[in-house]
């Protein structure tokens, strides 16, 4: 078949032989690696303790920023706290354990810390039971830690109101996925010294390929950062993550999706999909060394004030400041984060504003809000 008789990769008579101008992807890919070894030489020149940090930080944001991809919320709190447990980061209170957060953390954490093991068919049934732990995708009852069987149609991407929907998709029919698994995953298990692709290519292809073959129910796209995420861990060359992948690609939600369907609907040069995913790549790993400086930006704060005497309250929302609340911080929420009075929070409030590490807002009333300065953390303290 010529390219104009098929319509998706997939039914390439060629598939699934991928193939790119490494000339066209060779500047991406000298940049990327550059940054990468910046982002990782300087952290290895901080202490374990701030390494977690910036690695919860990173898988934070990639559990919480994945399933976003997918409209799906997640409380951010609560995702920090359950990848803190299992990191041994000592955040002060935790958050009571959500069943679903555990199953996203579960495979998201797997994924990168045992990067090195094996993918099997088990292992991807695992990670699948874990995103679905009661059987269903919303409200409708899923296949779980099973191949798709598309009892119901043909597996499609699809948008639109019913009626008028548009498919962007369609993945290969179910009879086909056994095959098509055992050889991806036969490709999963080439060692990197025997590959014939650059390490951050492969991570490219996996993802790549694991969405076209779209063999689950529900969760392939998950799955697929998941698998991609790995790849990235082995070609760093650490279990440890510092940067997000899943967290660029909701900033640039829609020319992901675009991307992913010019590809899925283009020959097997995938060149274009490459060059995207390097770019990505690329921001992602920018946003970490921002990460970074605010990581050690906060050690400085909390150093320049070795000699203060704050409360279990200030400490407390100092530090959520610290790591980035969202919105304005008032009395109110003050209160209902630290569960005292309004009169505490306003006294609180205005000790750390006797210091210098708060200022007021110019509204007034209950619309006055407080943020934090960063400048008087800085300053040495010598008096």
């Amino acid at each position: 078949m010529k390219r104009g008789d098929y319509l998706y990769i997939w039914q390439a008579p060629d598939w699934p032989d991928w193939h790119y101008d490494l000339a066209a992807l060779a500047e991406p890919l000298a940049r990327v690696s550059r940054a990468q070894g910046v982002l990782l030489g300087r952290l290895a020149d901080v202490d374990e303790r701030l390494r977690g940090e910036a690695s919860l930080g990173a898988l934070t944001d990639d559990v919480v920023k994945t399933s976003e991809i997918e409209g799906e919320q997640l409380n951010a709190a609560s995702v920090r706290s359950s990848i803190a447990r299992r990191l041994g980061v000592d955040i002060g209170a935790l958050m009571p354990v959500d069943r679903h957060v555990e199953g996203v953390v579960d495979m998201t954490i797997d994924a990168t810390a045992n990067c090195n093991a094996p993918v099997t068919e088990d292992r991807l049934f695992a990670w699948h039971a874990a995103l679905f732990p009661t059987g269903y995708s919303g409200l409708t009852k899923i296949t779980v830690a099973a191949w798709r069987d598309d009892a119901h149609g043909p597996m499609q991407v699809v948008s639109g109101p019913i009626g008028r929907s548009r498919v962007h998709y369609e993945a290969p029919p179910a009879e086909r996925l056994r095959d098509e698994m055992a050889r991806f995953l036969d490709w999963m298990l080439t060692p990197p010294a025997d590959s014939r692709e650059p390490a951050l290519i492969r991570a490219a292809l996996g993802h790549l390929w694991f969405v076209t073959l779209h063999p689950f129910d529900d969760g392939n796209g998950r799955i697929a950062r998941a698998i991609g995420d790995l790849l990235l861990a082995r070609a760093d060359g650490s279990p440890q993550r510092f940067y997000s992948l899943s967290a660029q690609i909701q900033r640039e939600r829609k020319a992901y999706y675009a991307i992913l369907e010019s590809t899925q609907k283009g020959s097997l040069d995938v060149t274009a999909w490459l060059l995207w995913f390097l770019n990505a790549l690329g921001a992602a790993v920018n946003q970490a060394n921002r990460m970074v400086d605010a990581v050690l930006g906060k050690t400085r704060f909390w150093q320049r004030l070795s000699g203060v005497v704050l409360n279990e309250r200030q400490i407390k929302v100092l530090n959520r400041l610290l790591d980035g609340f969202e919105g304005n911080m008032t009395a109110a929420k003050w209160a209902a984060m630290t569960k005292c009075s309004p009169d505490t929070a306003l006294r609180d409030i205005r000790e750390l504003q006797d210091l210098g590490l708060l200022k007021r807002s110019d509204a007034g009333g209950r619309s006055t809000s407080y943020a934090l300065v960063m400048a008087r953390a800085e300053a040495d303290r010598t008096d």
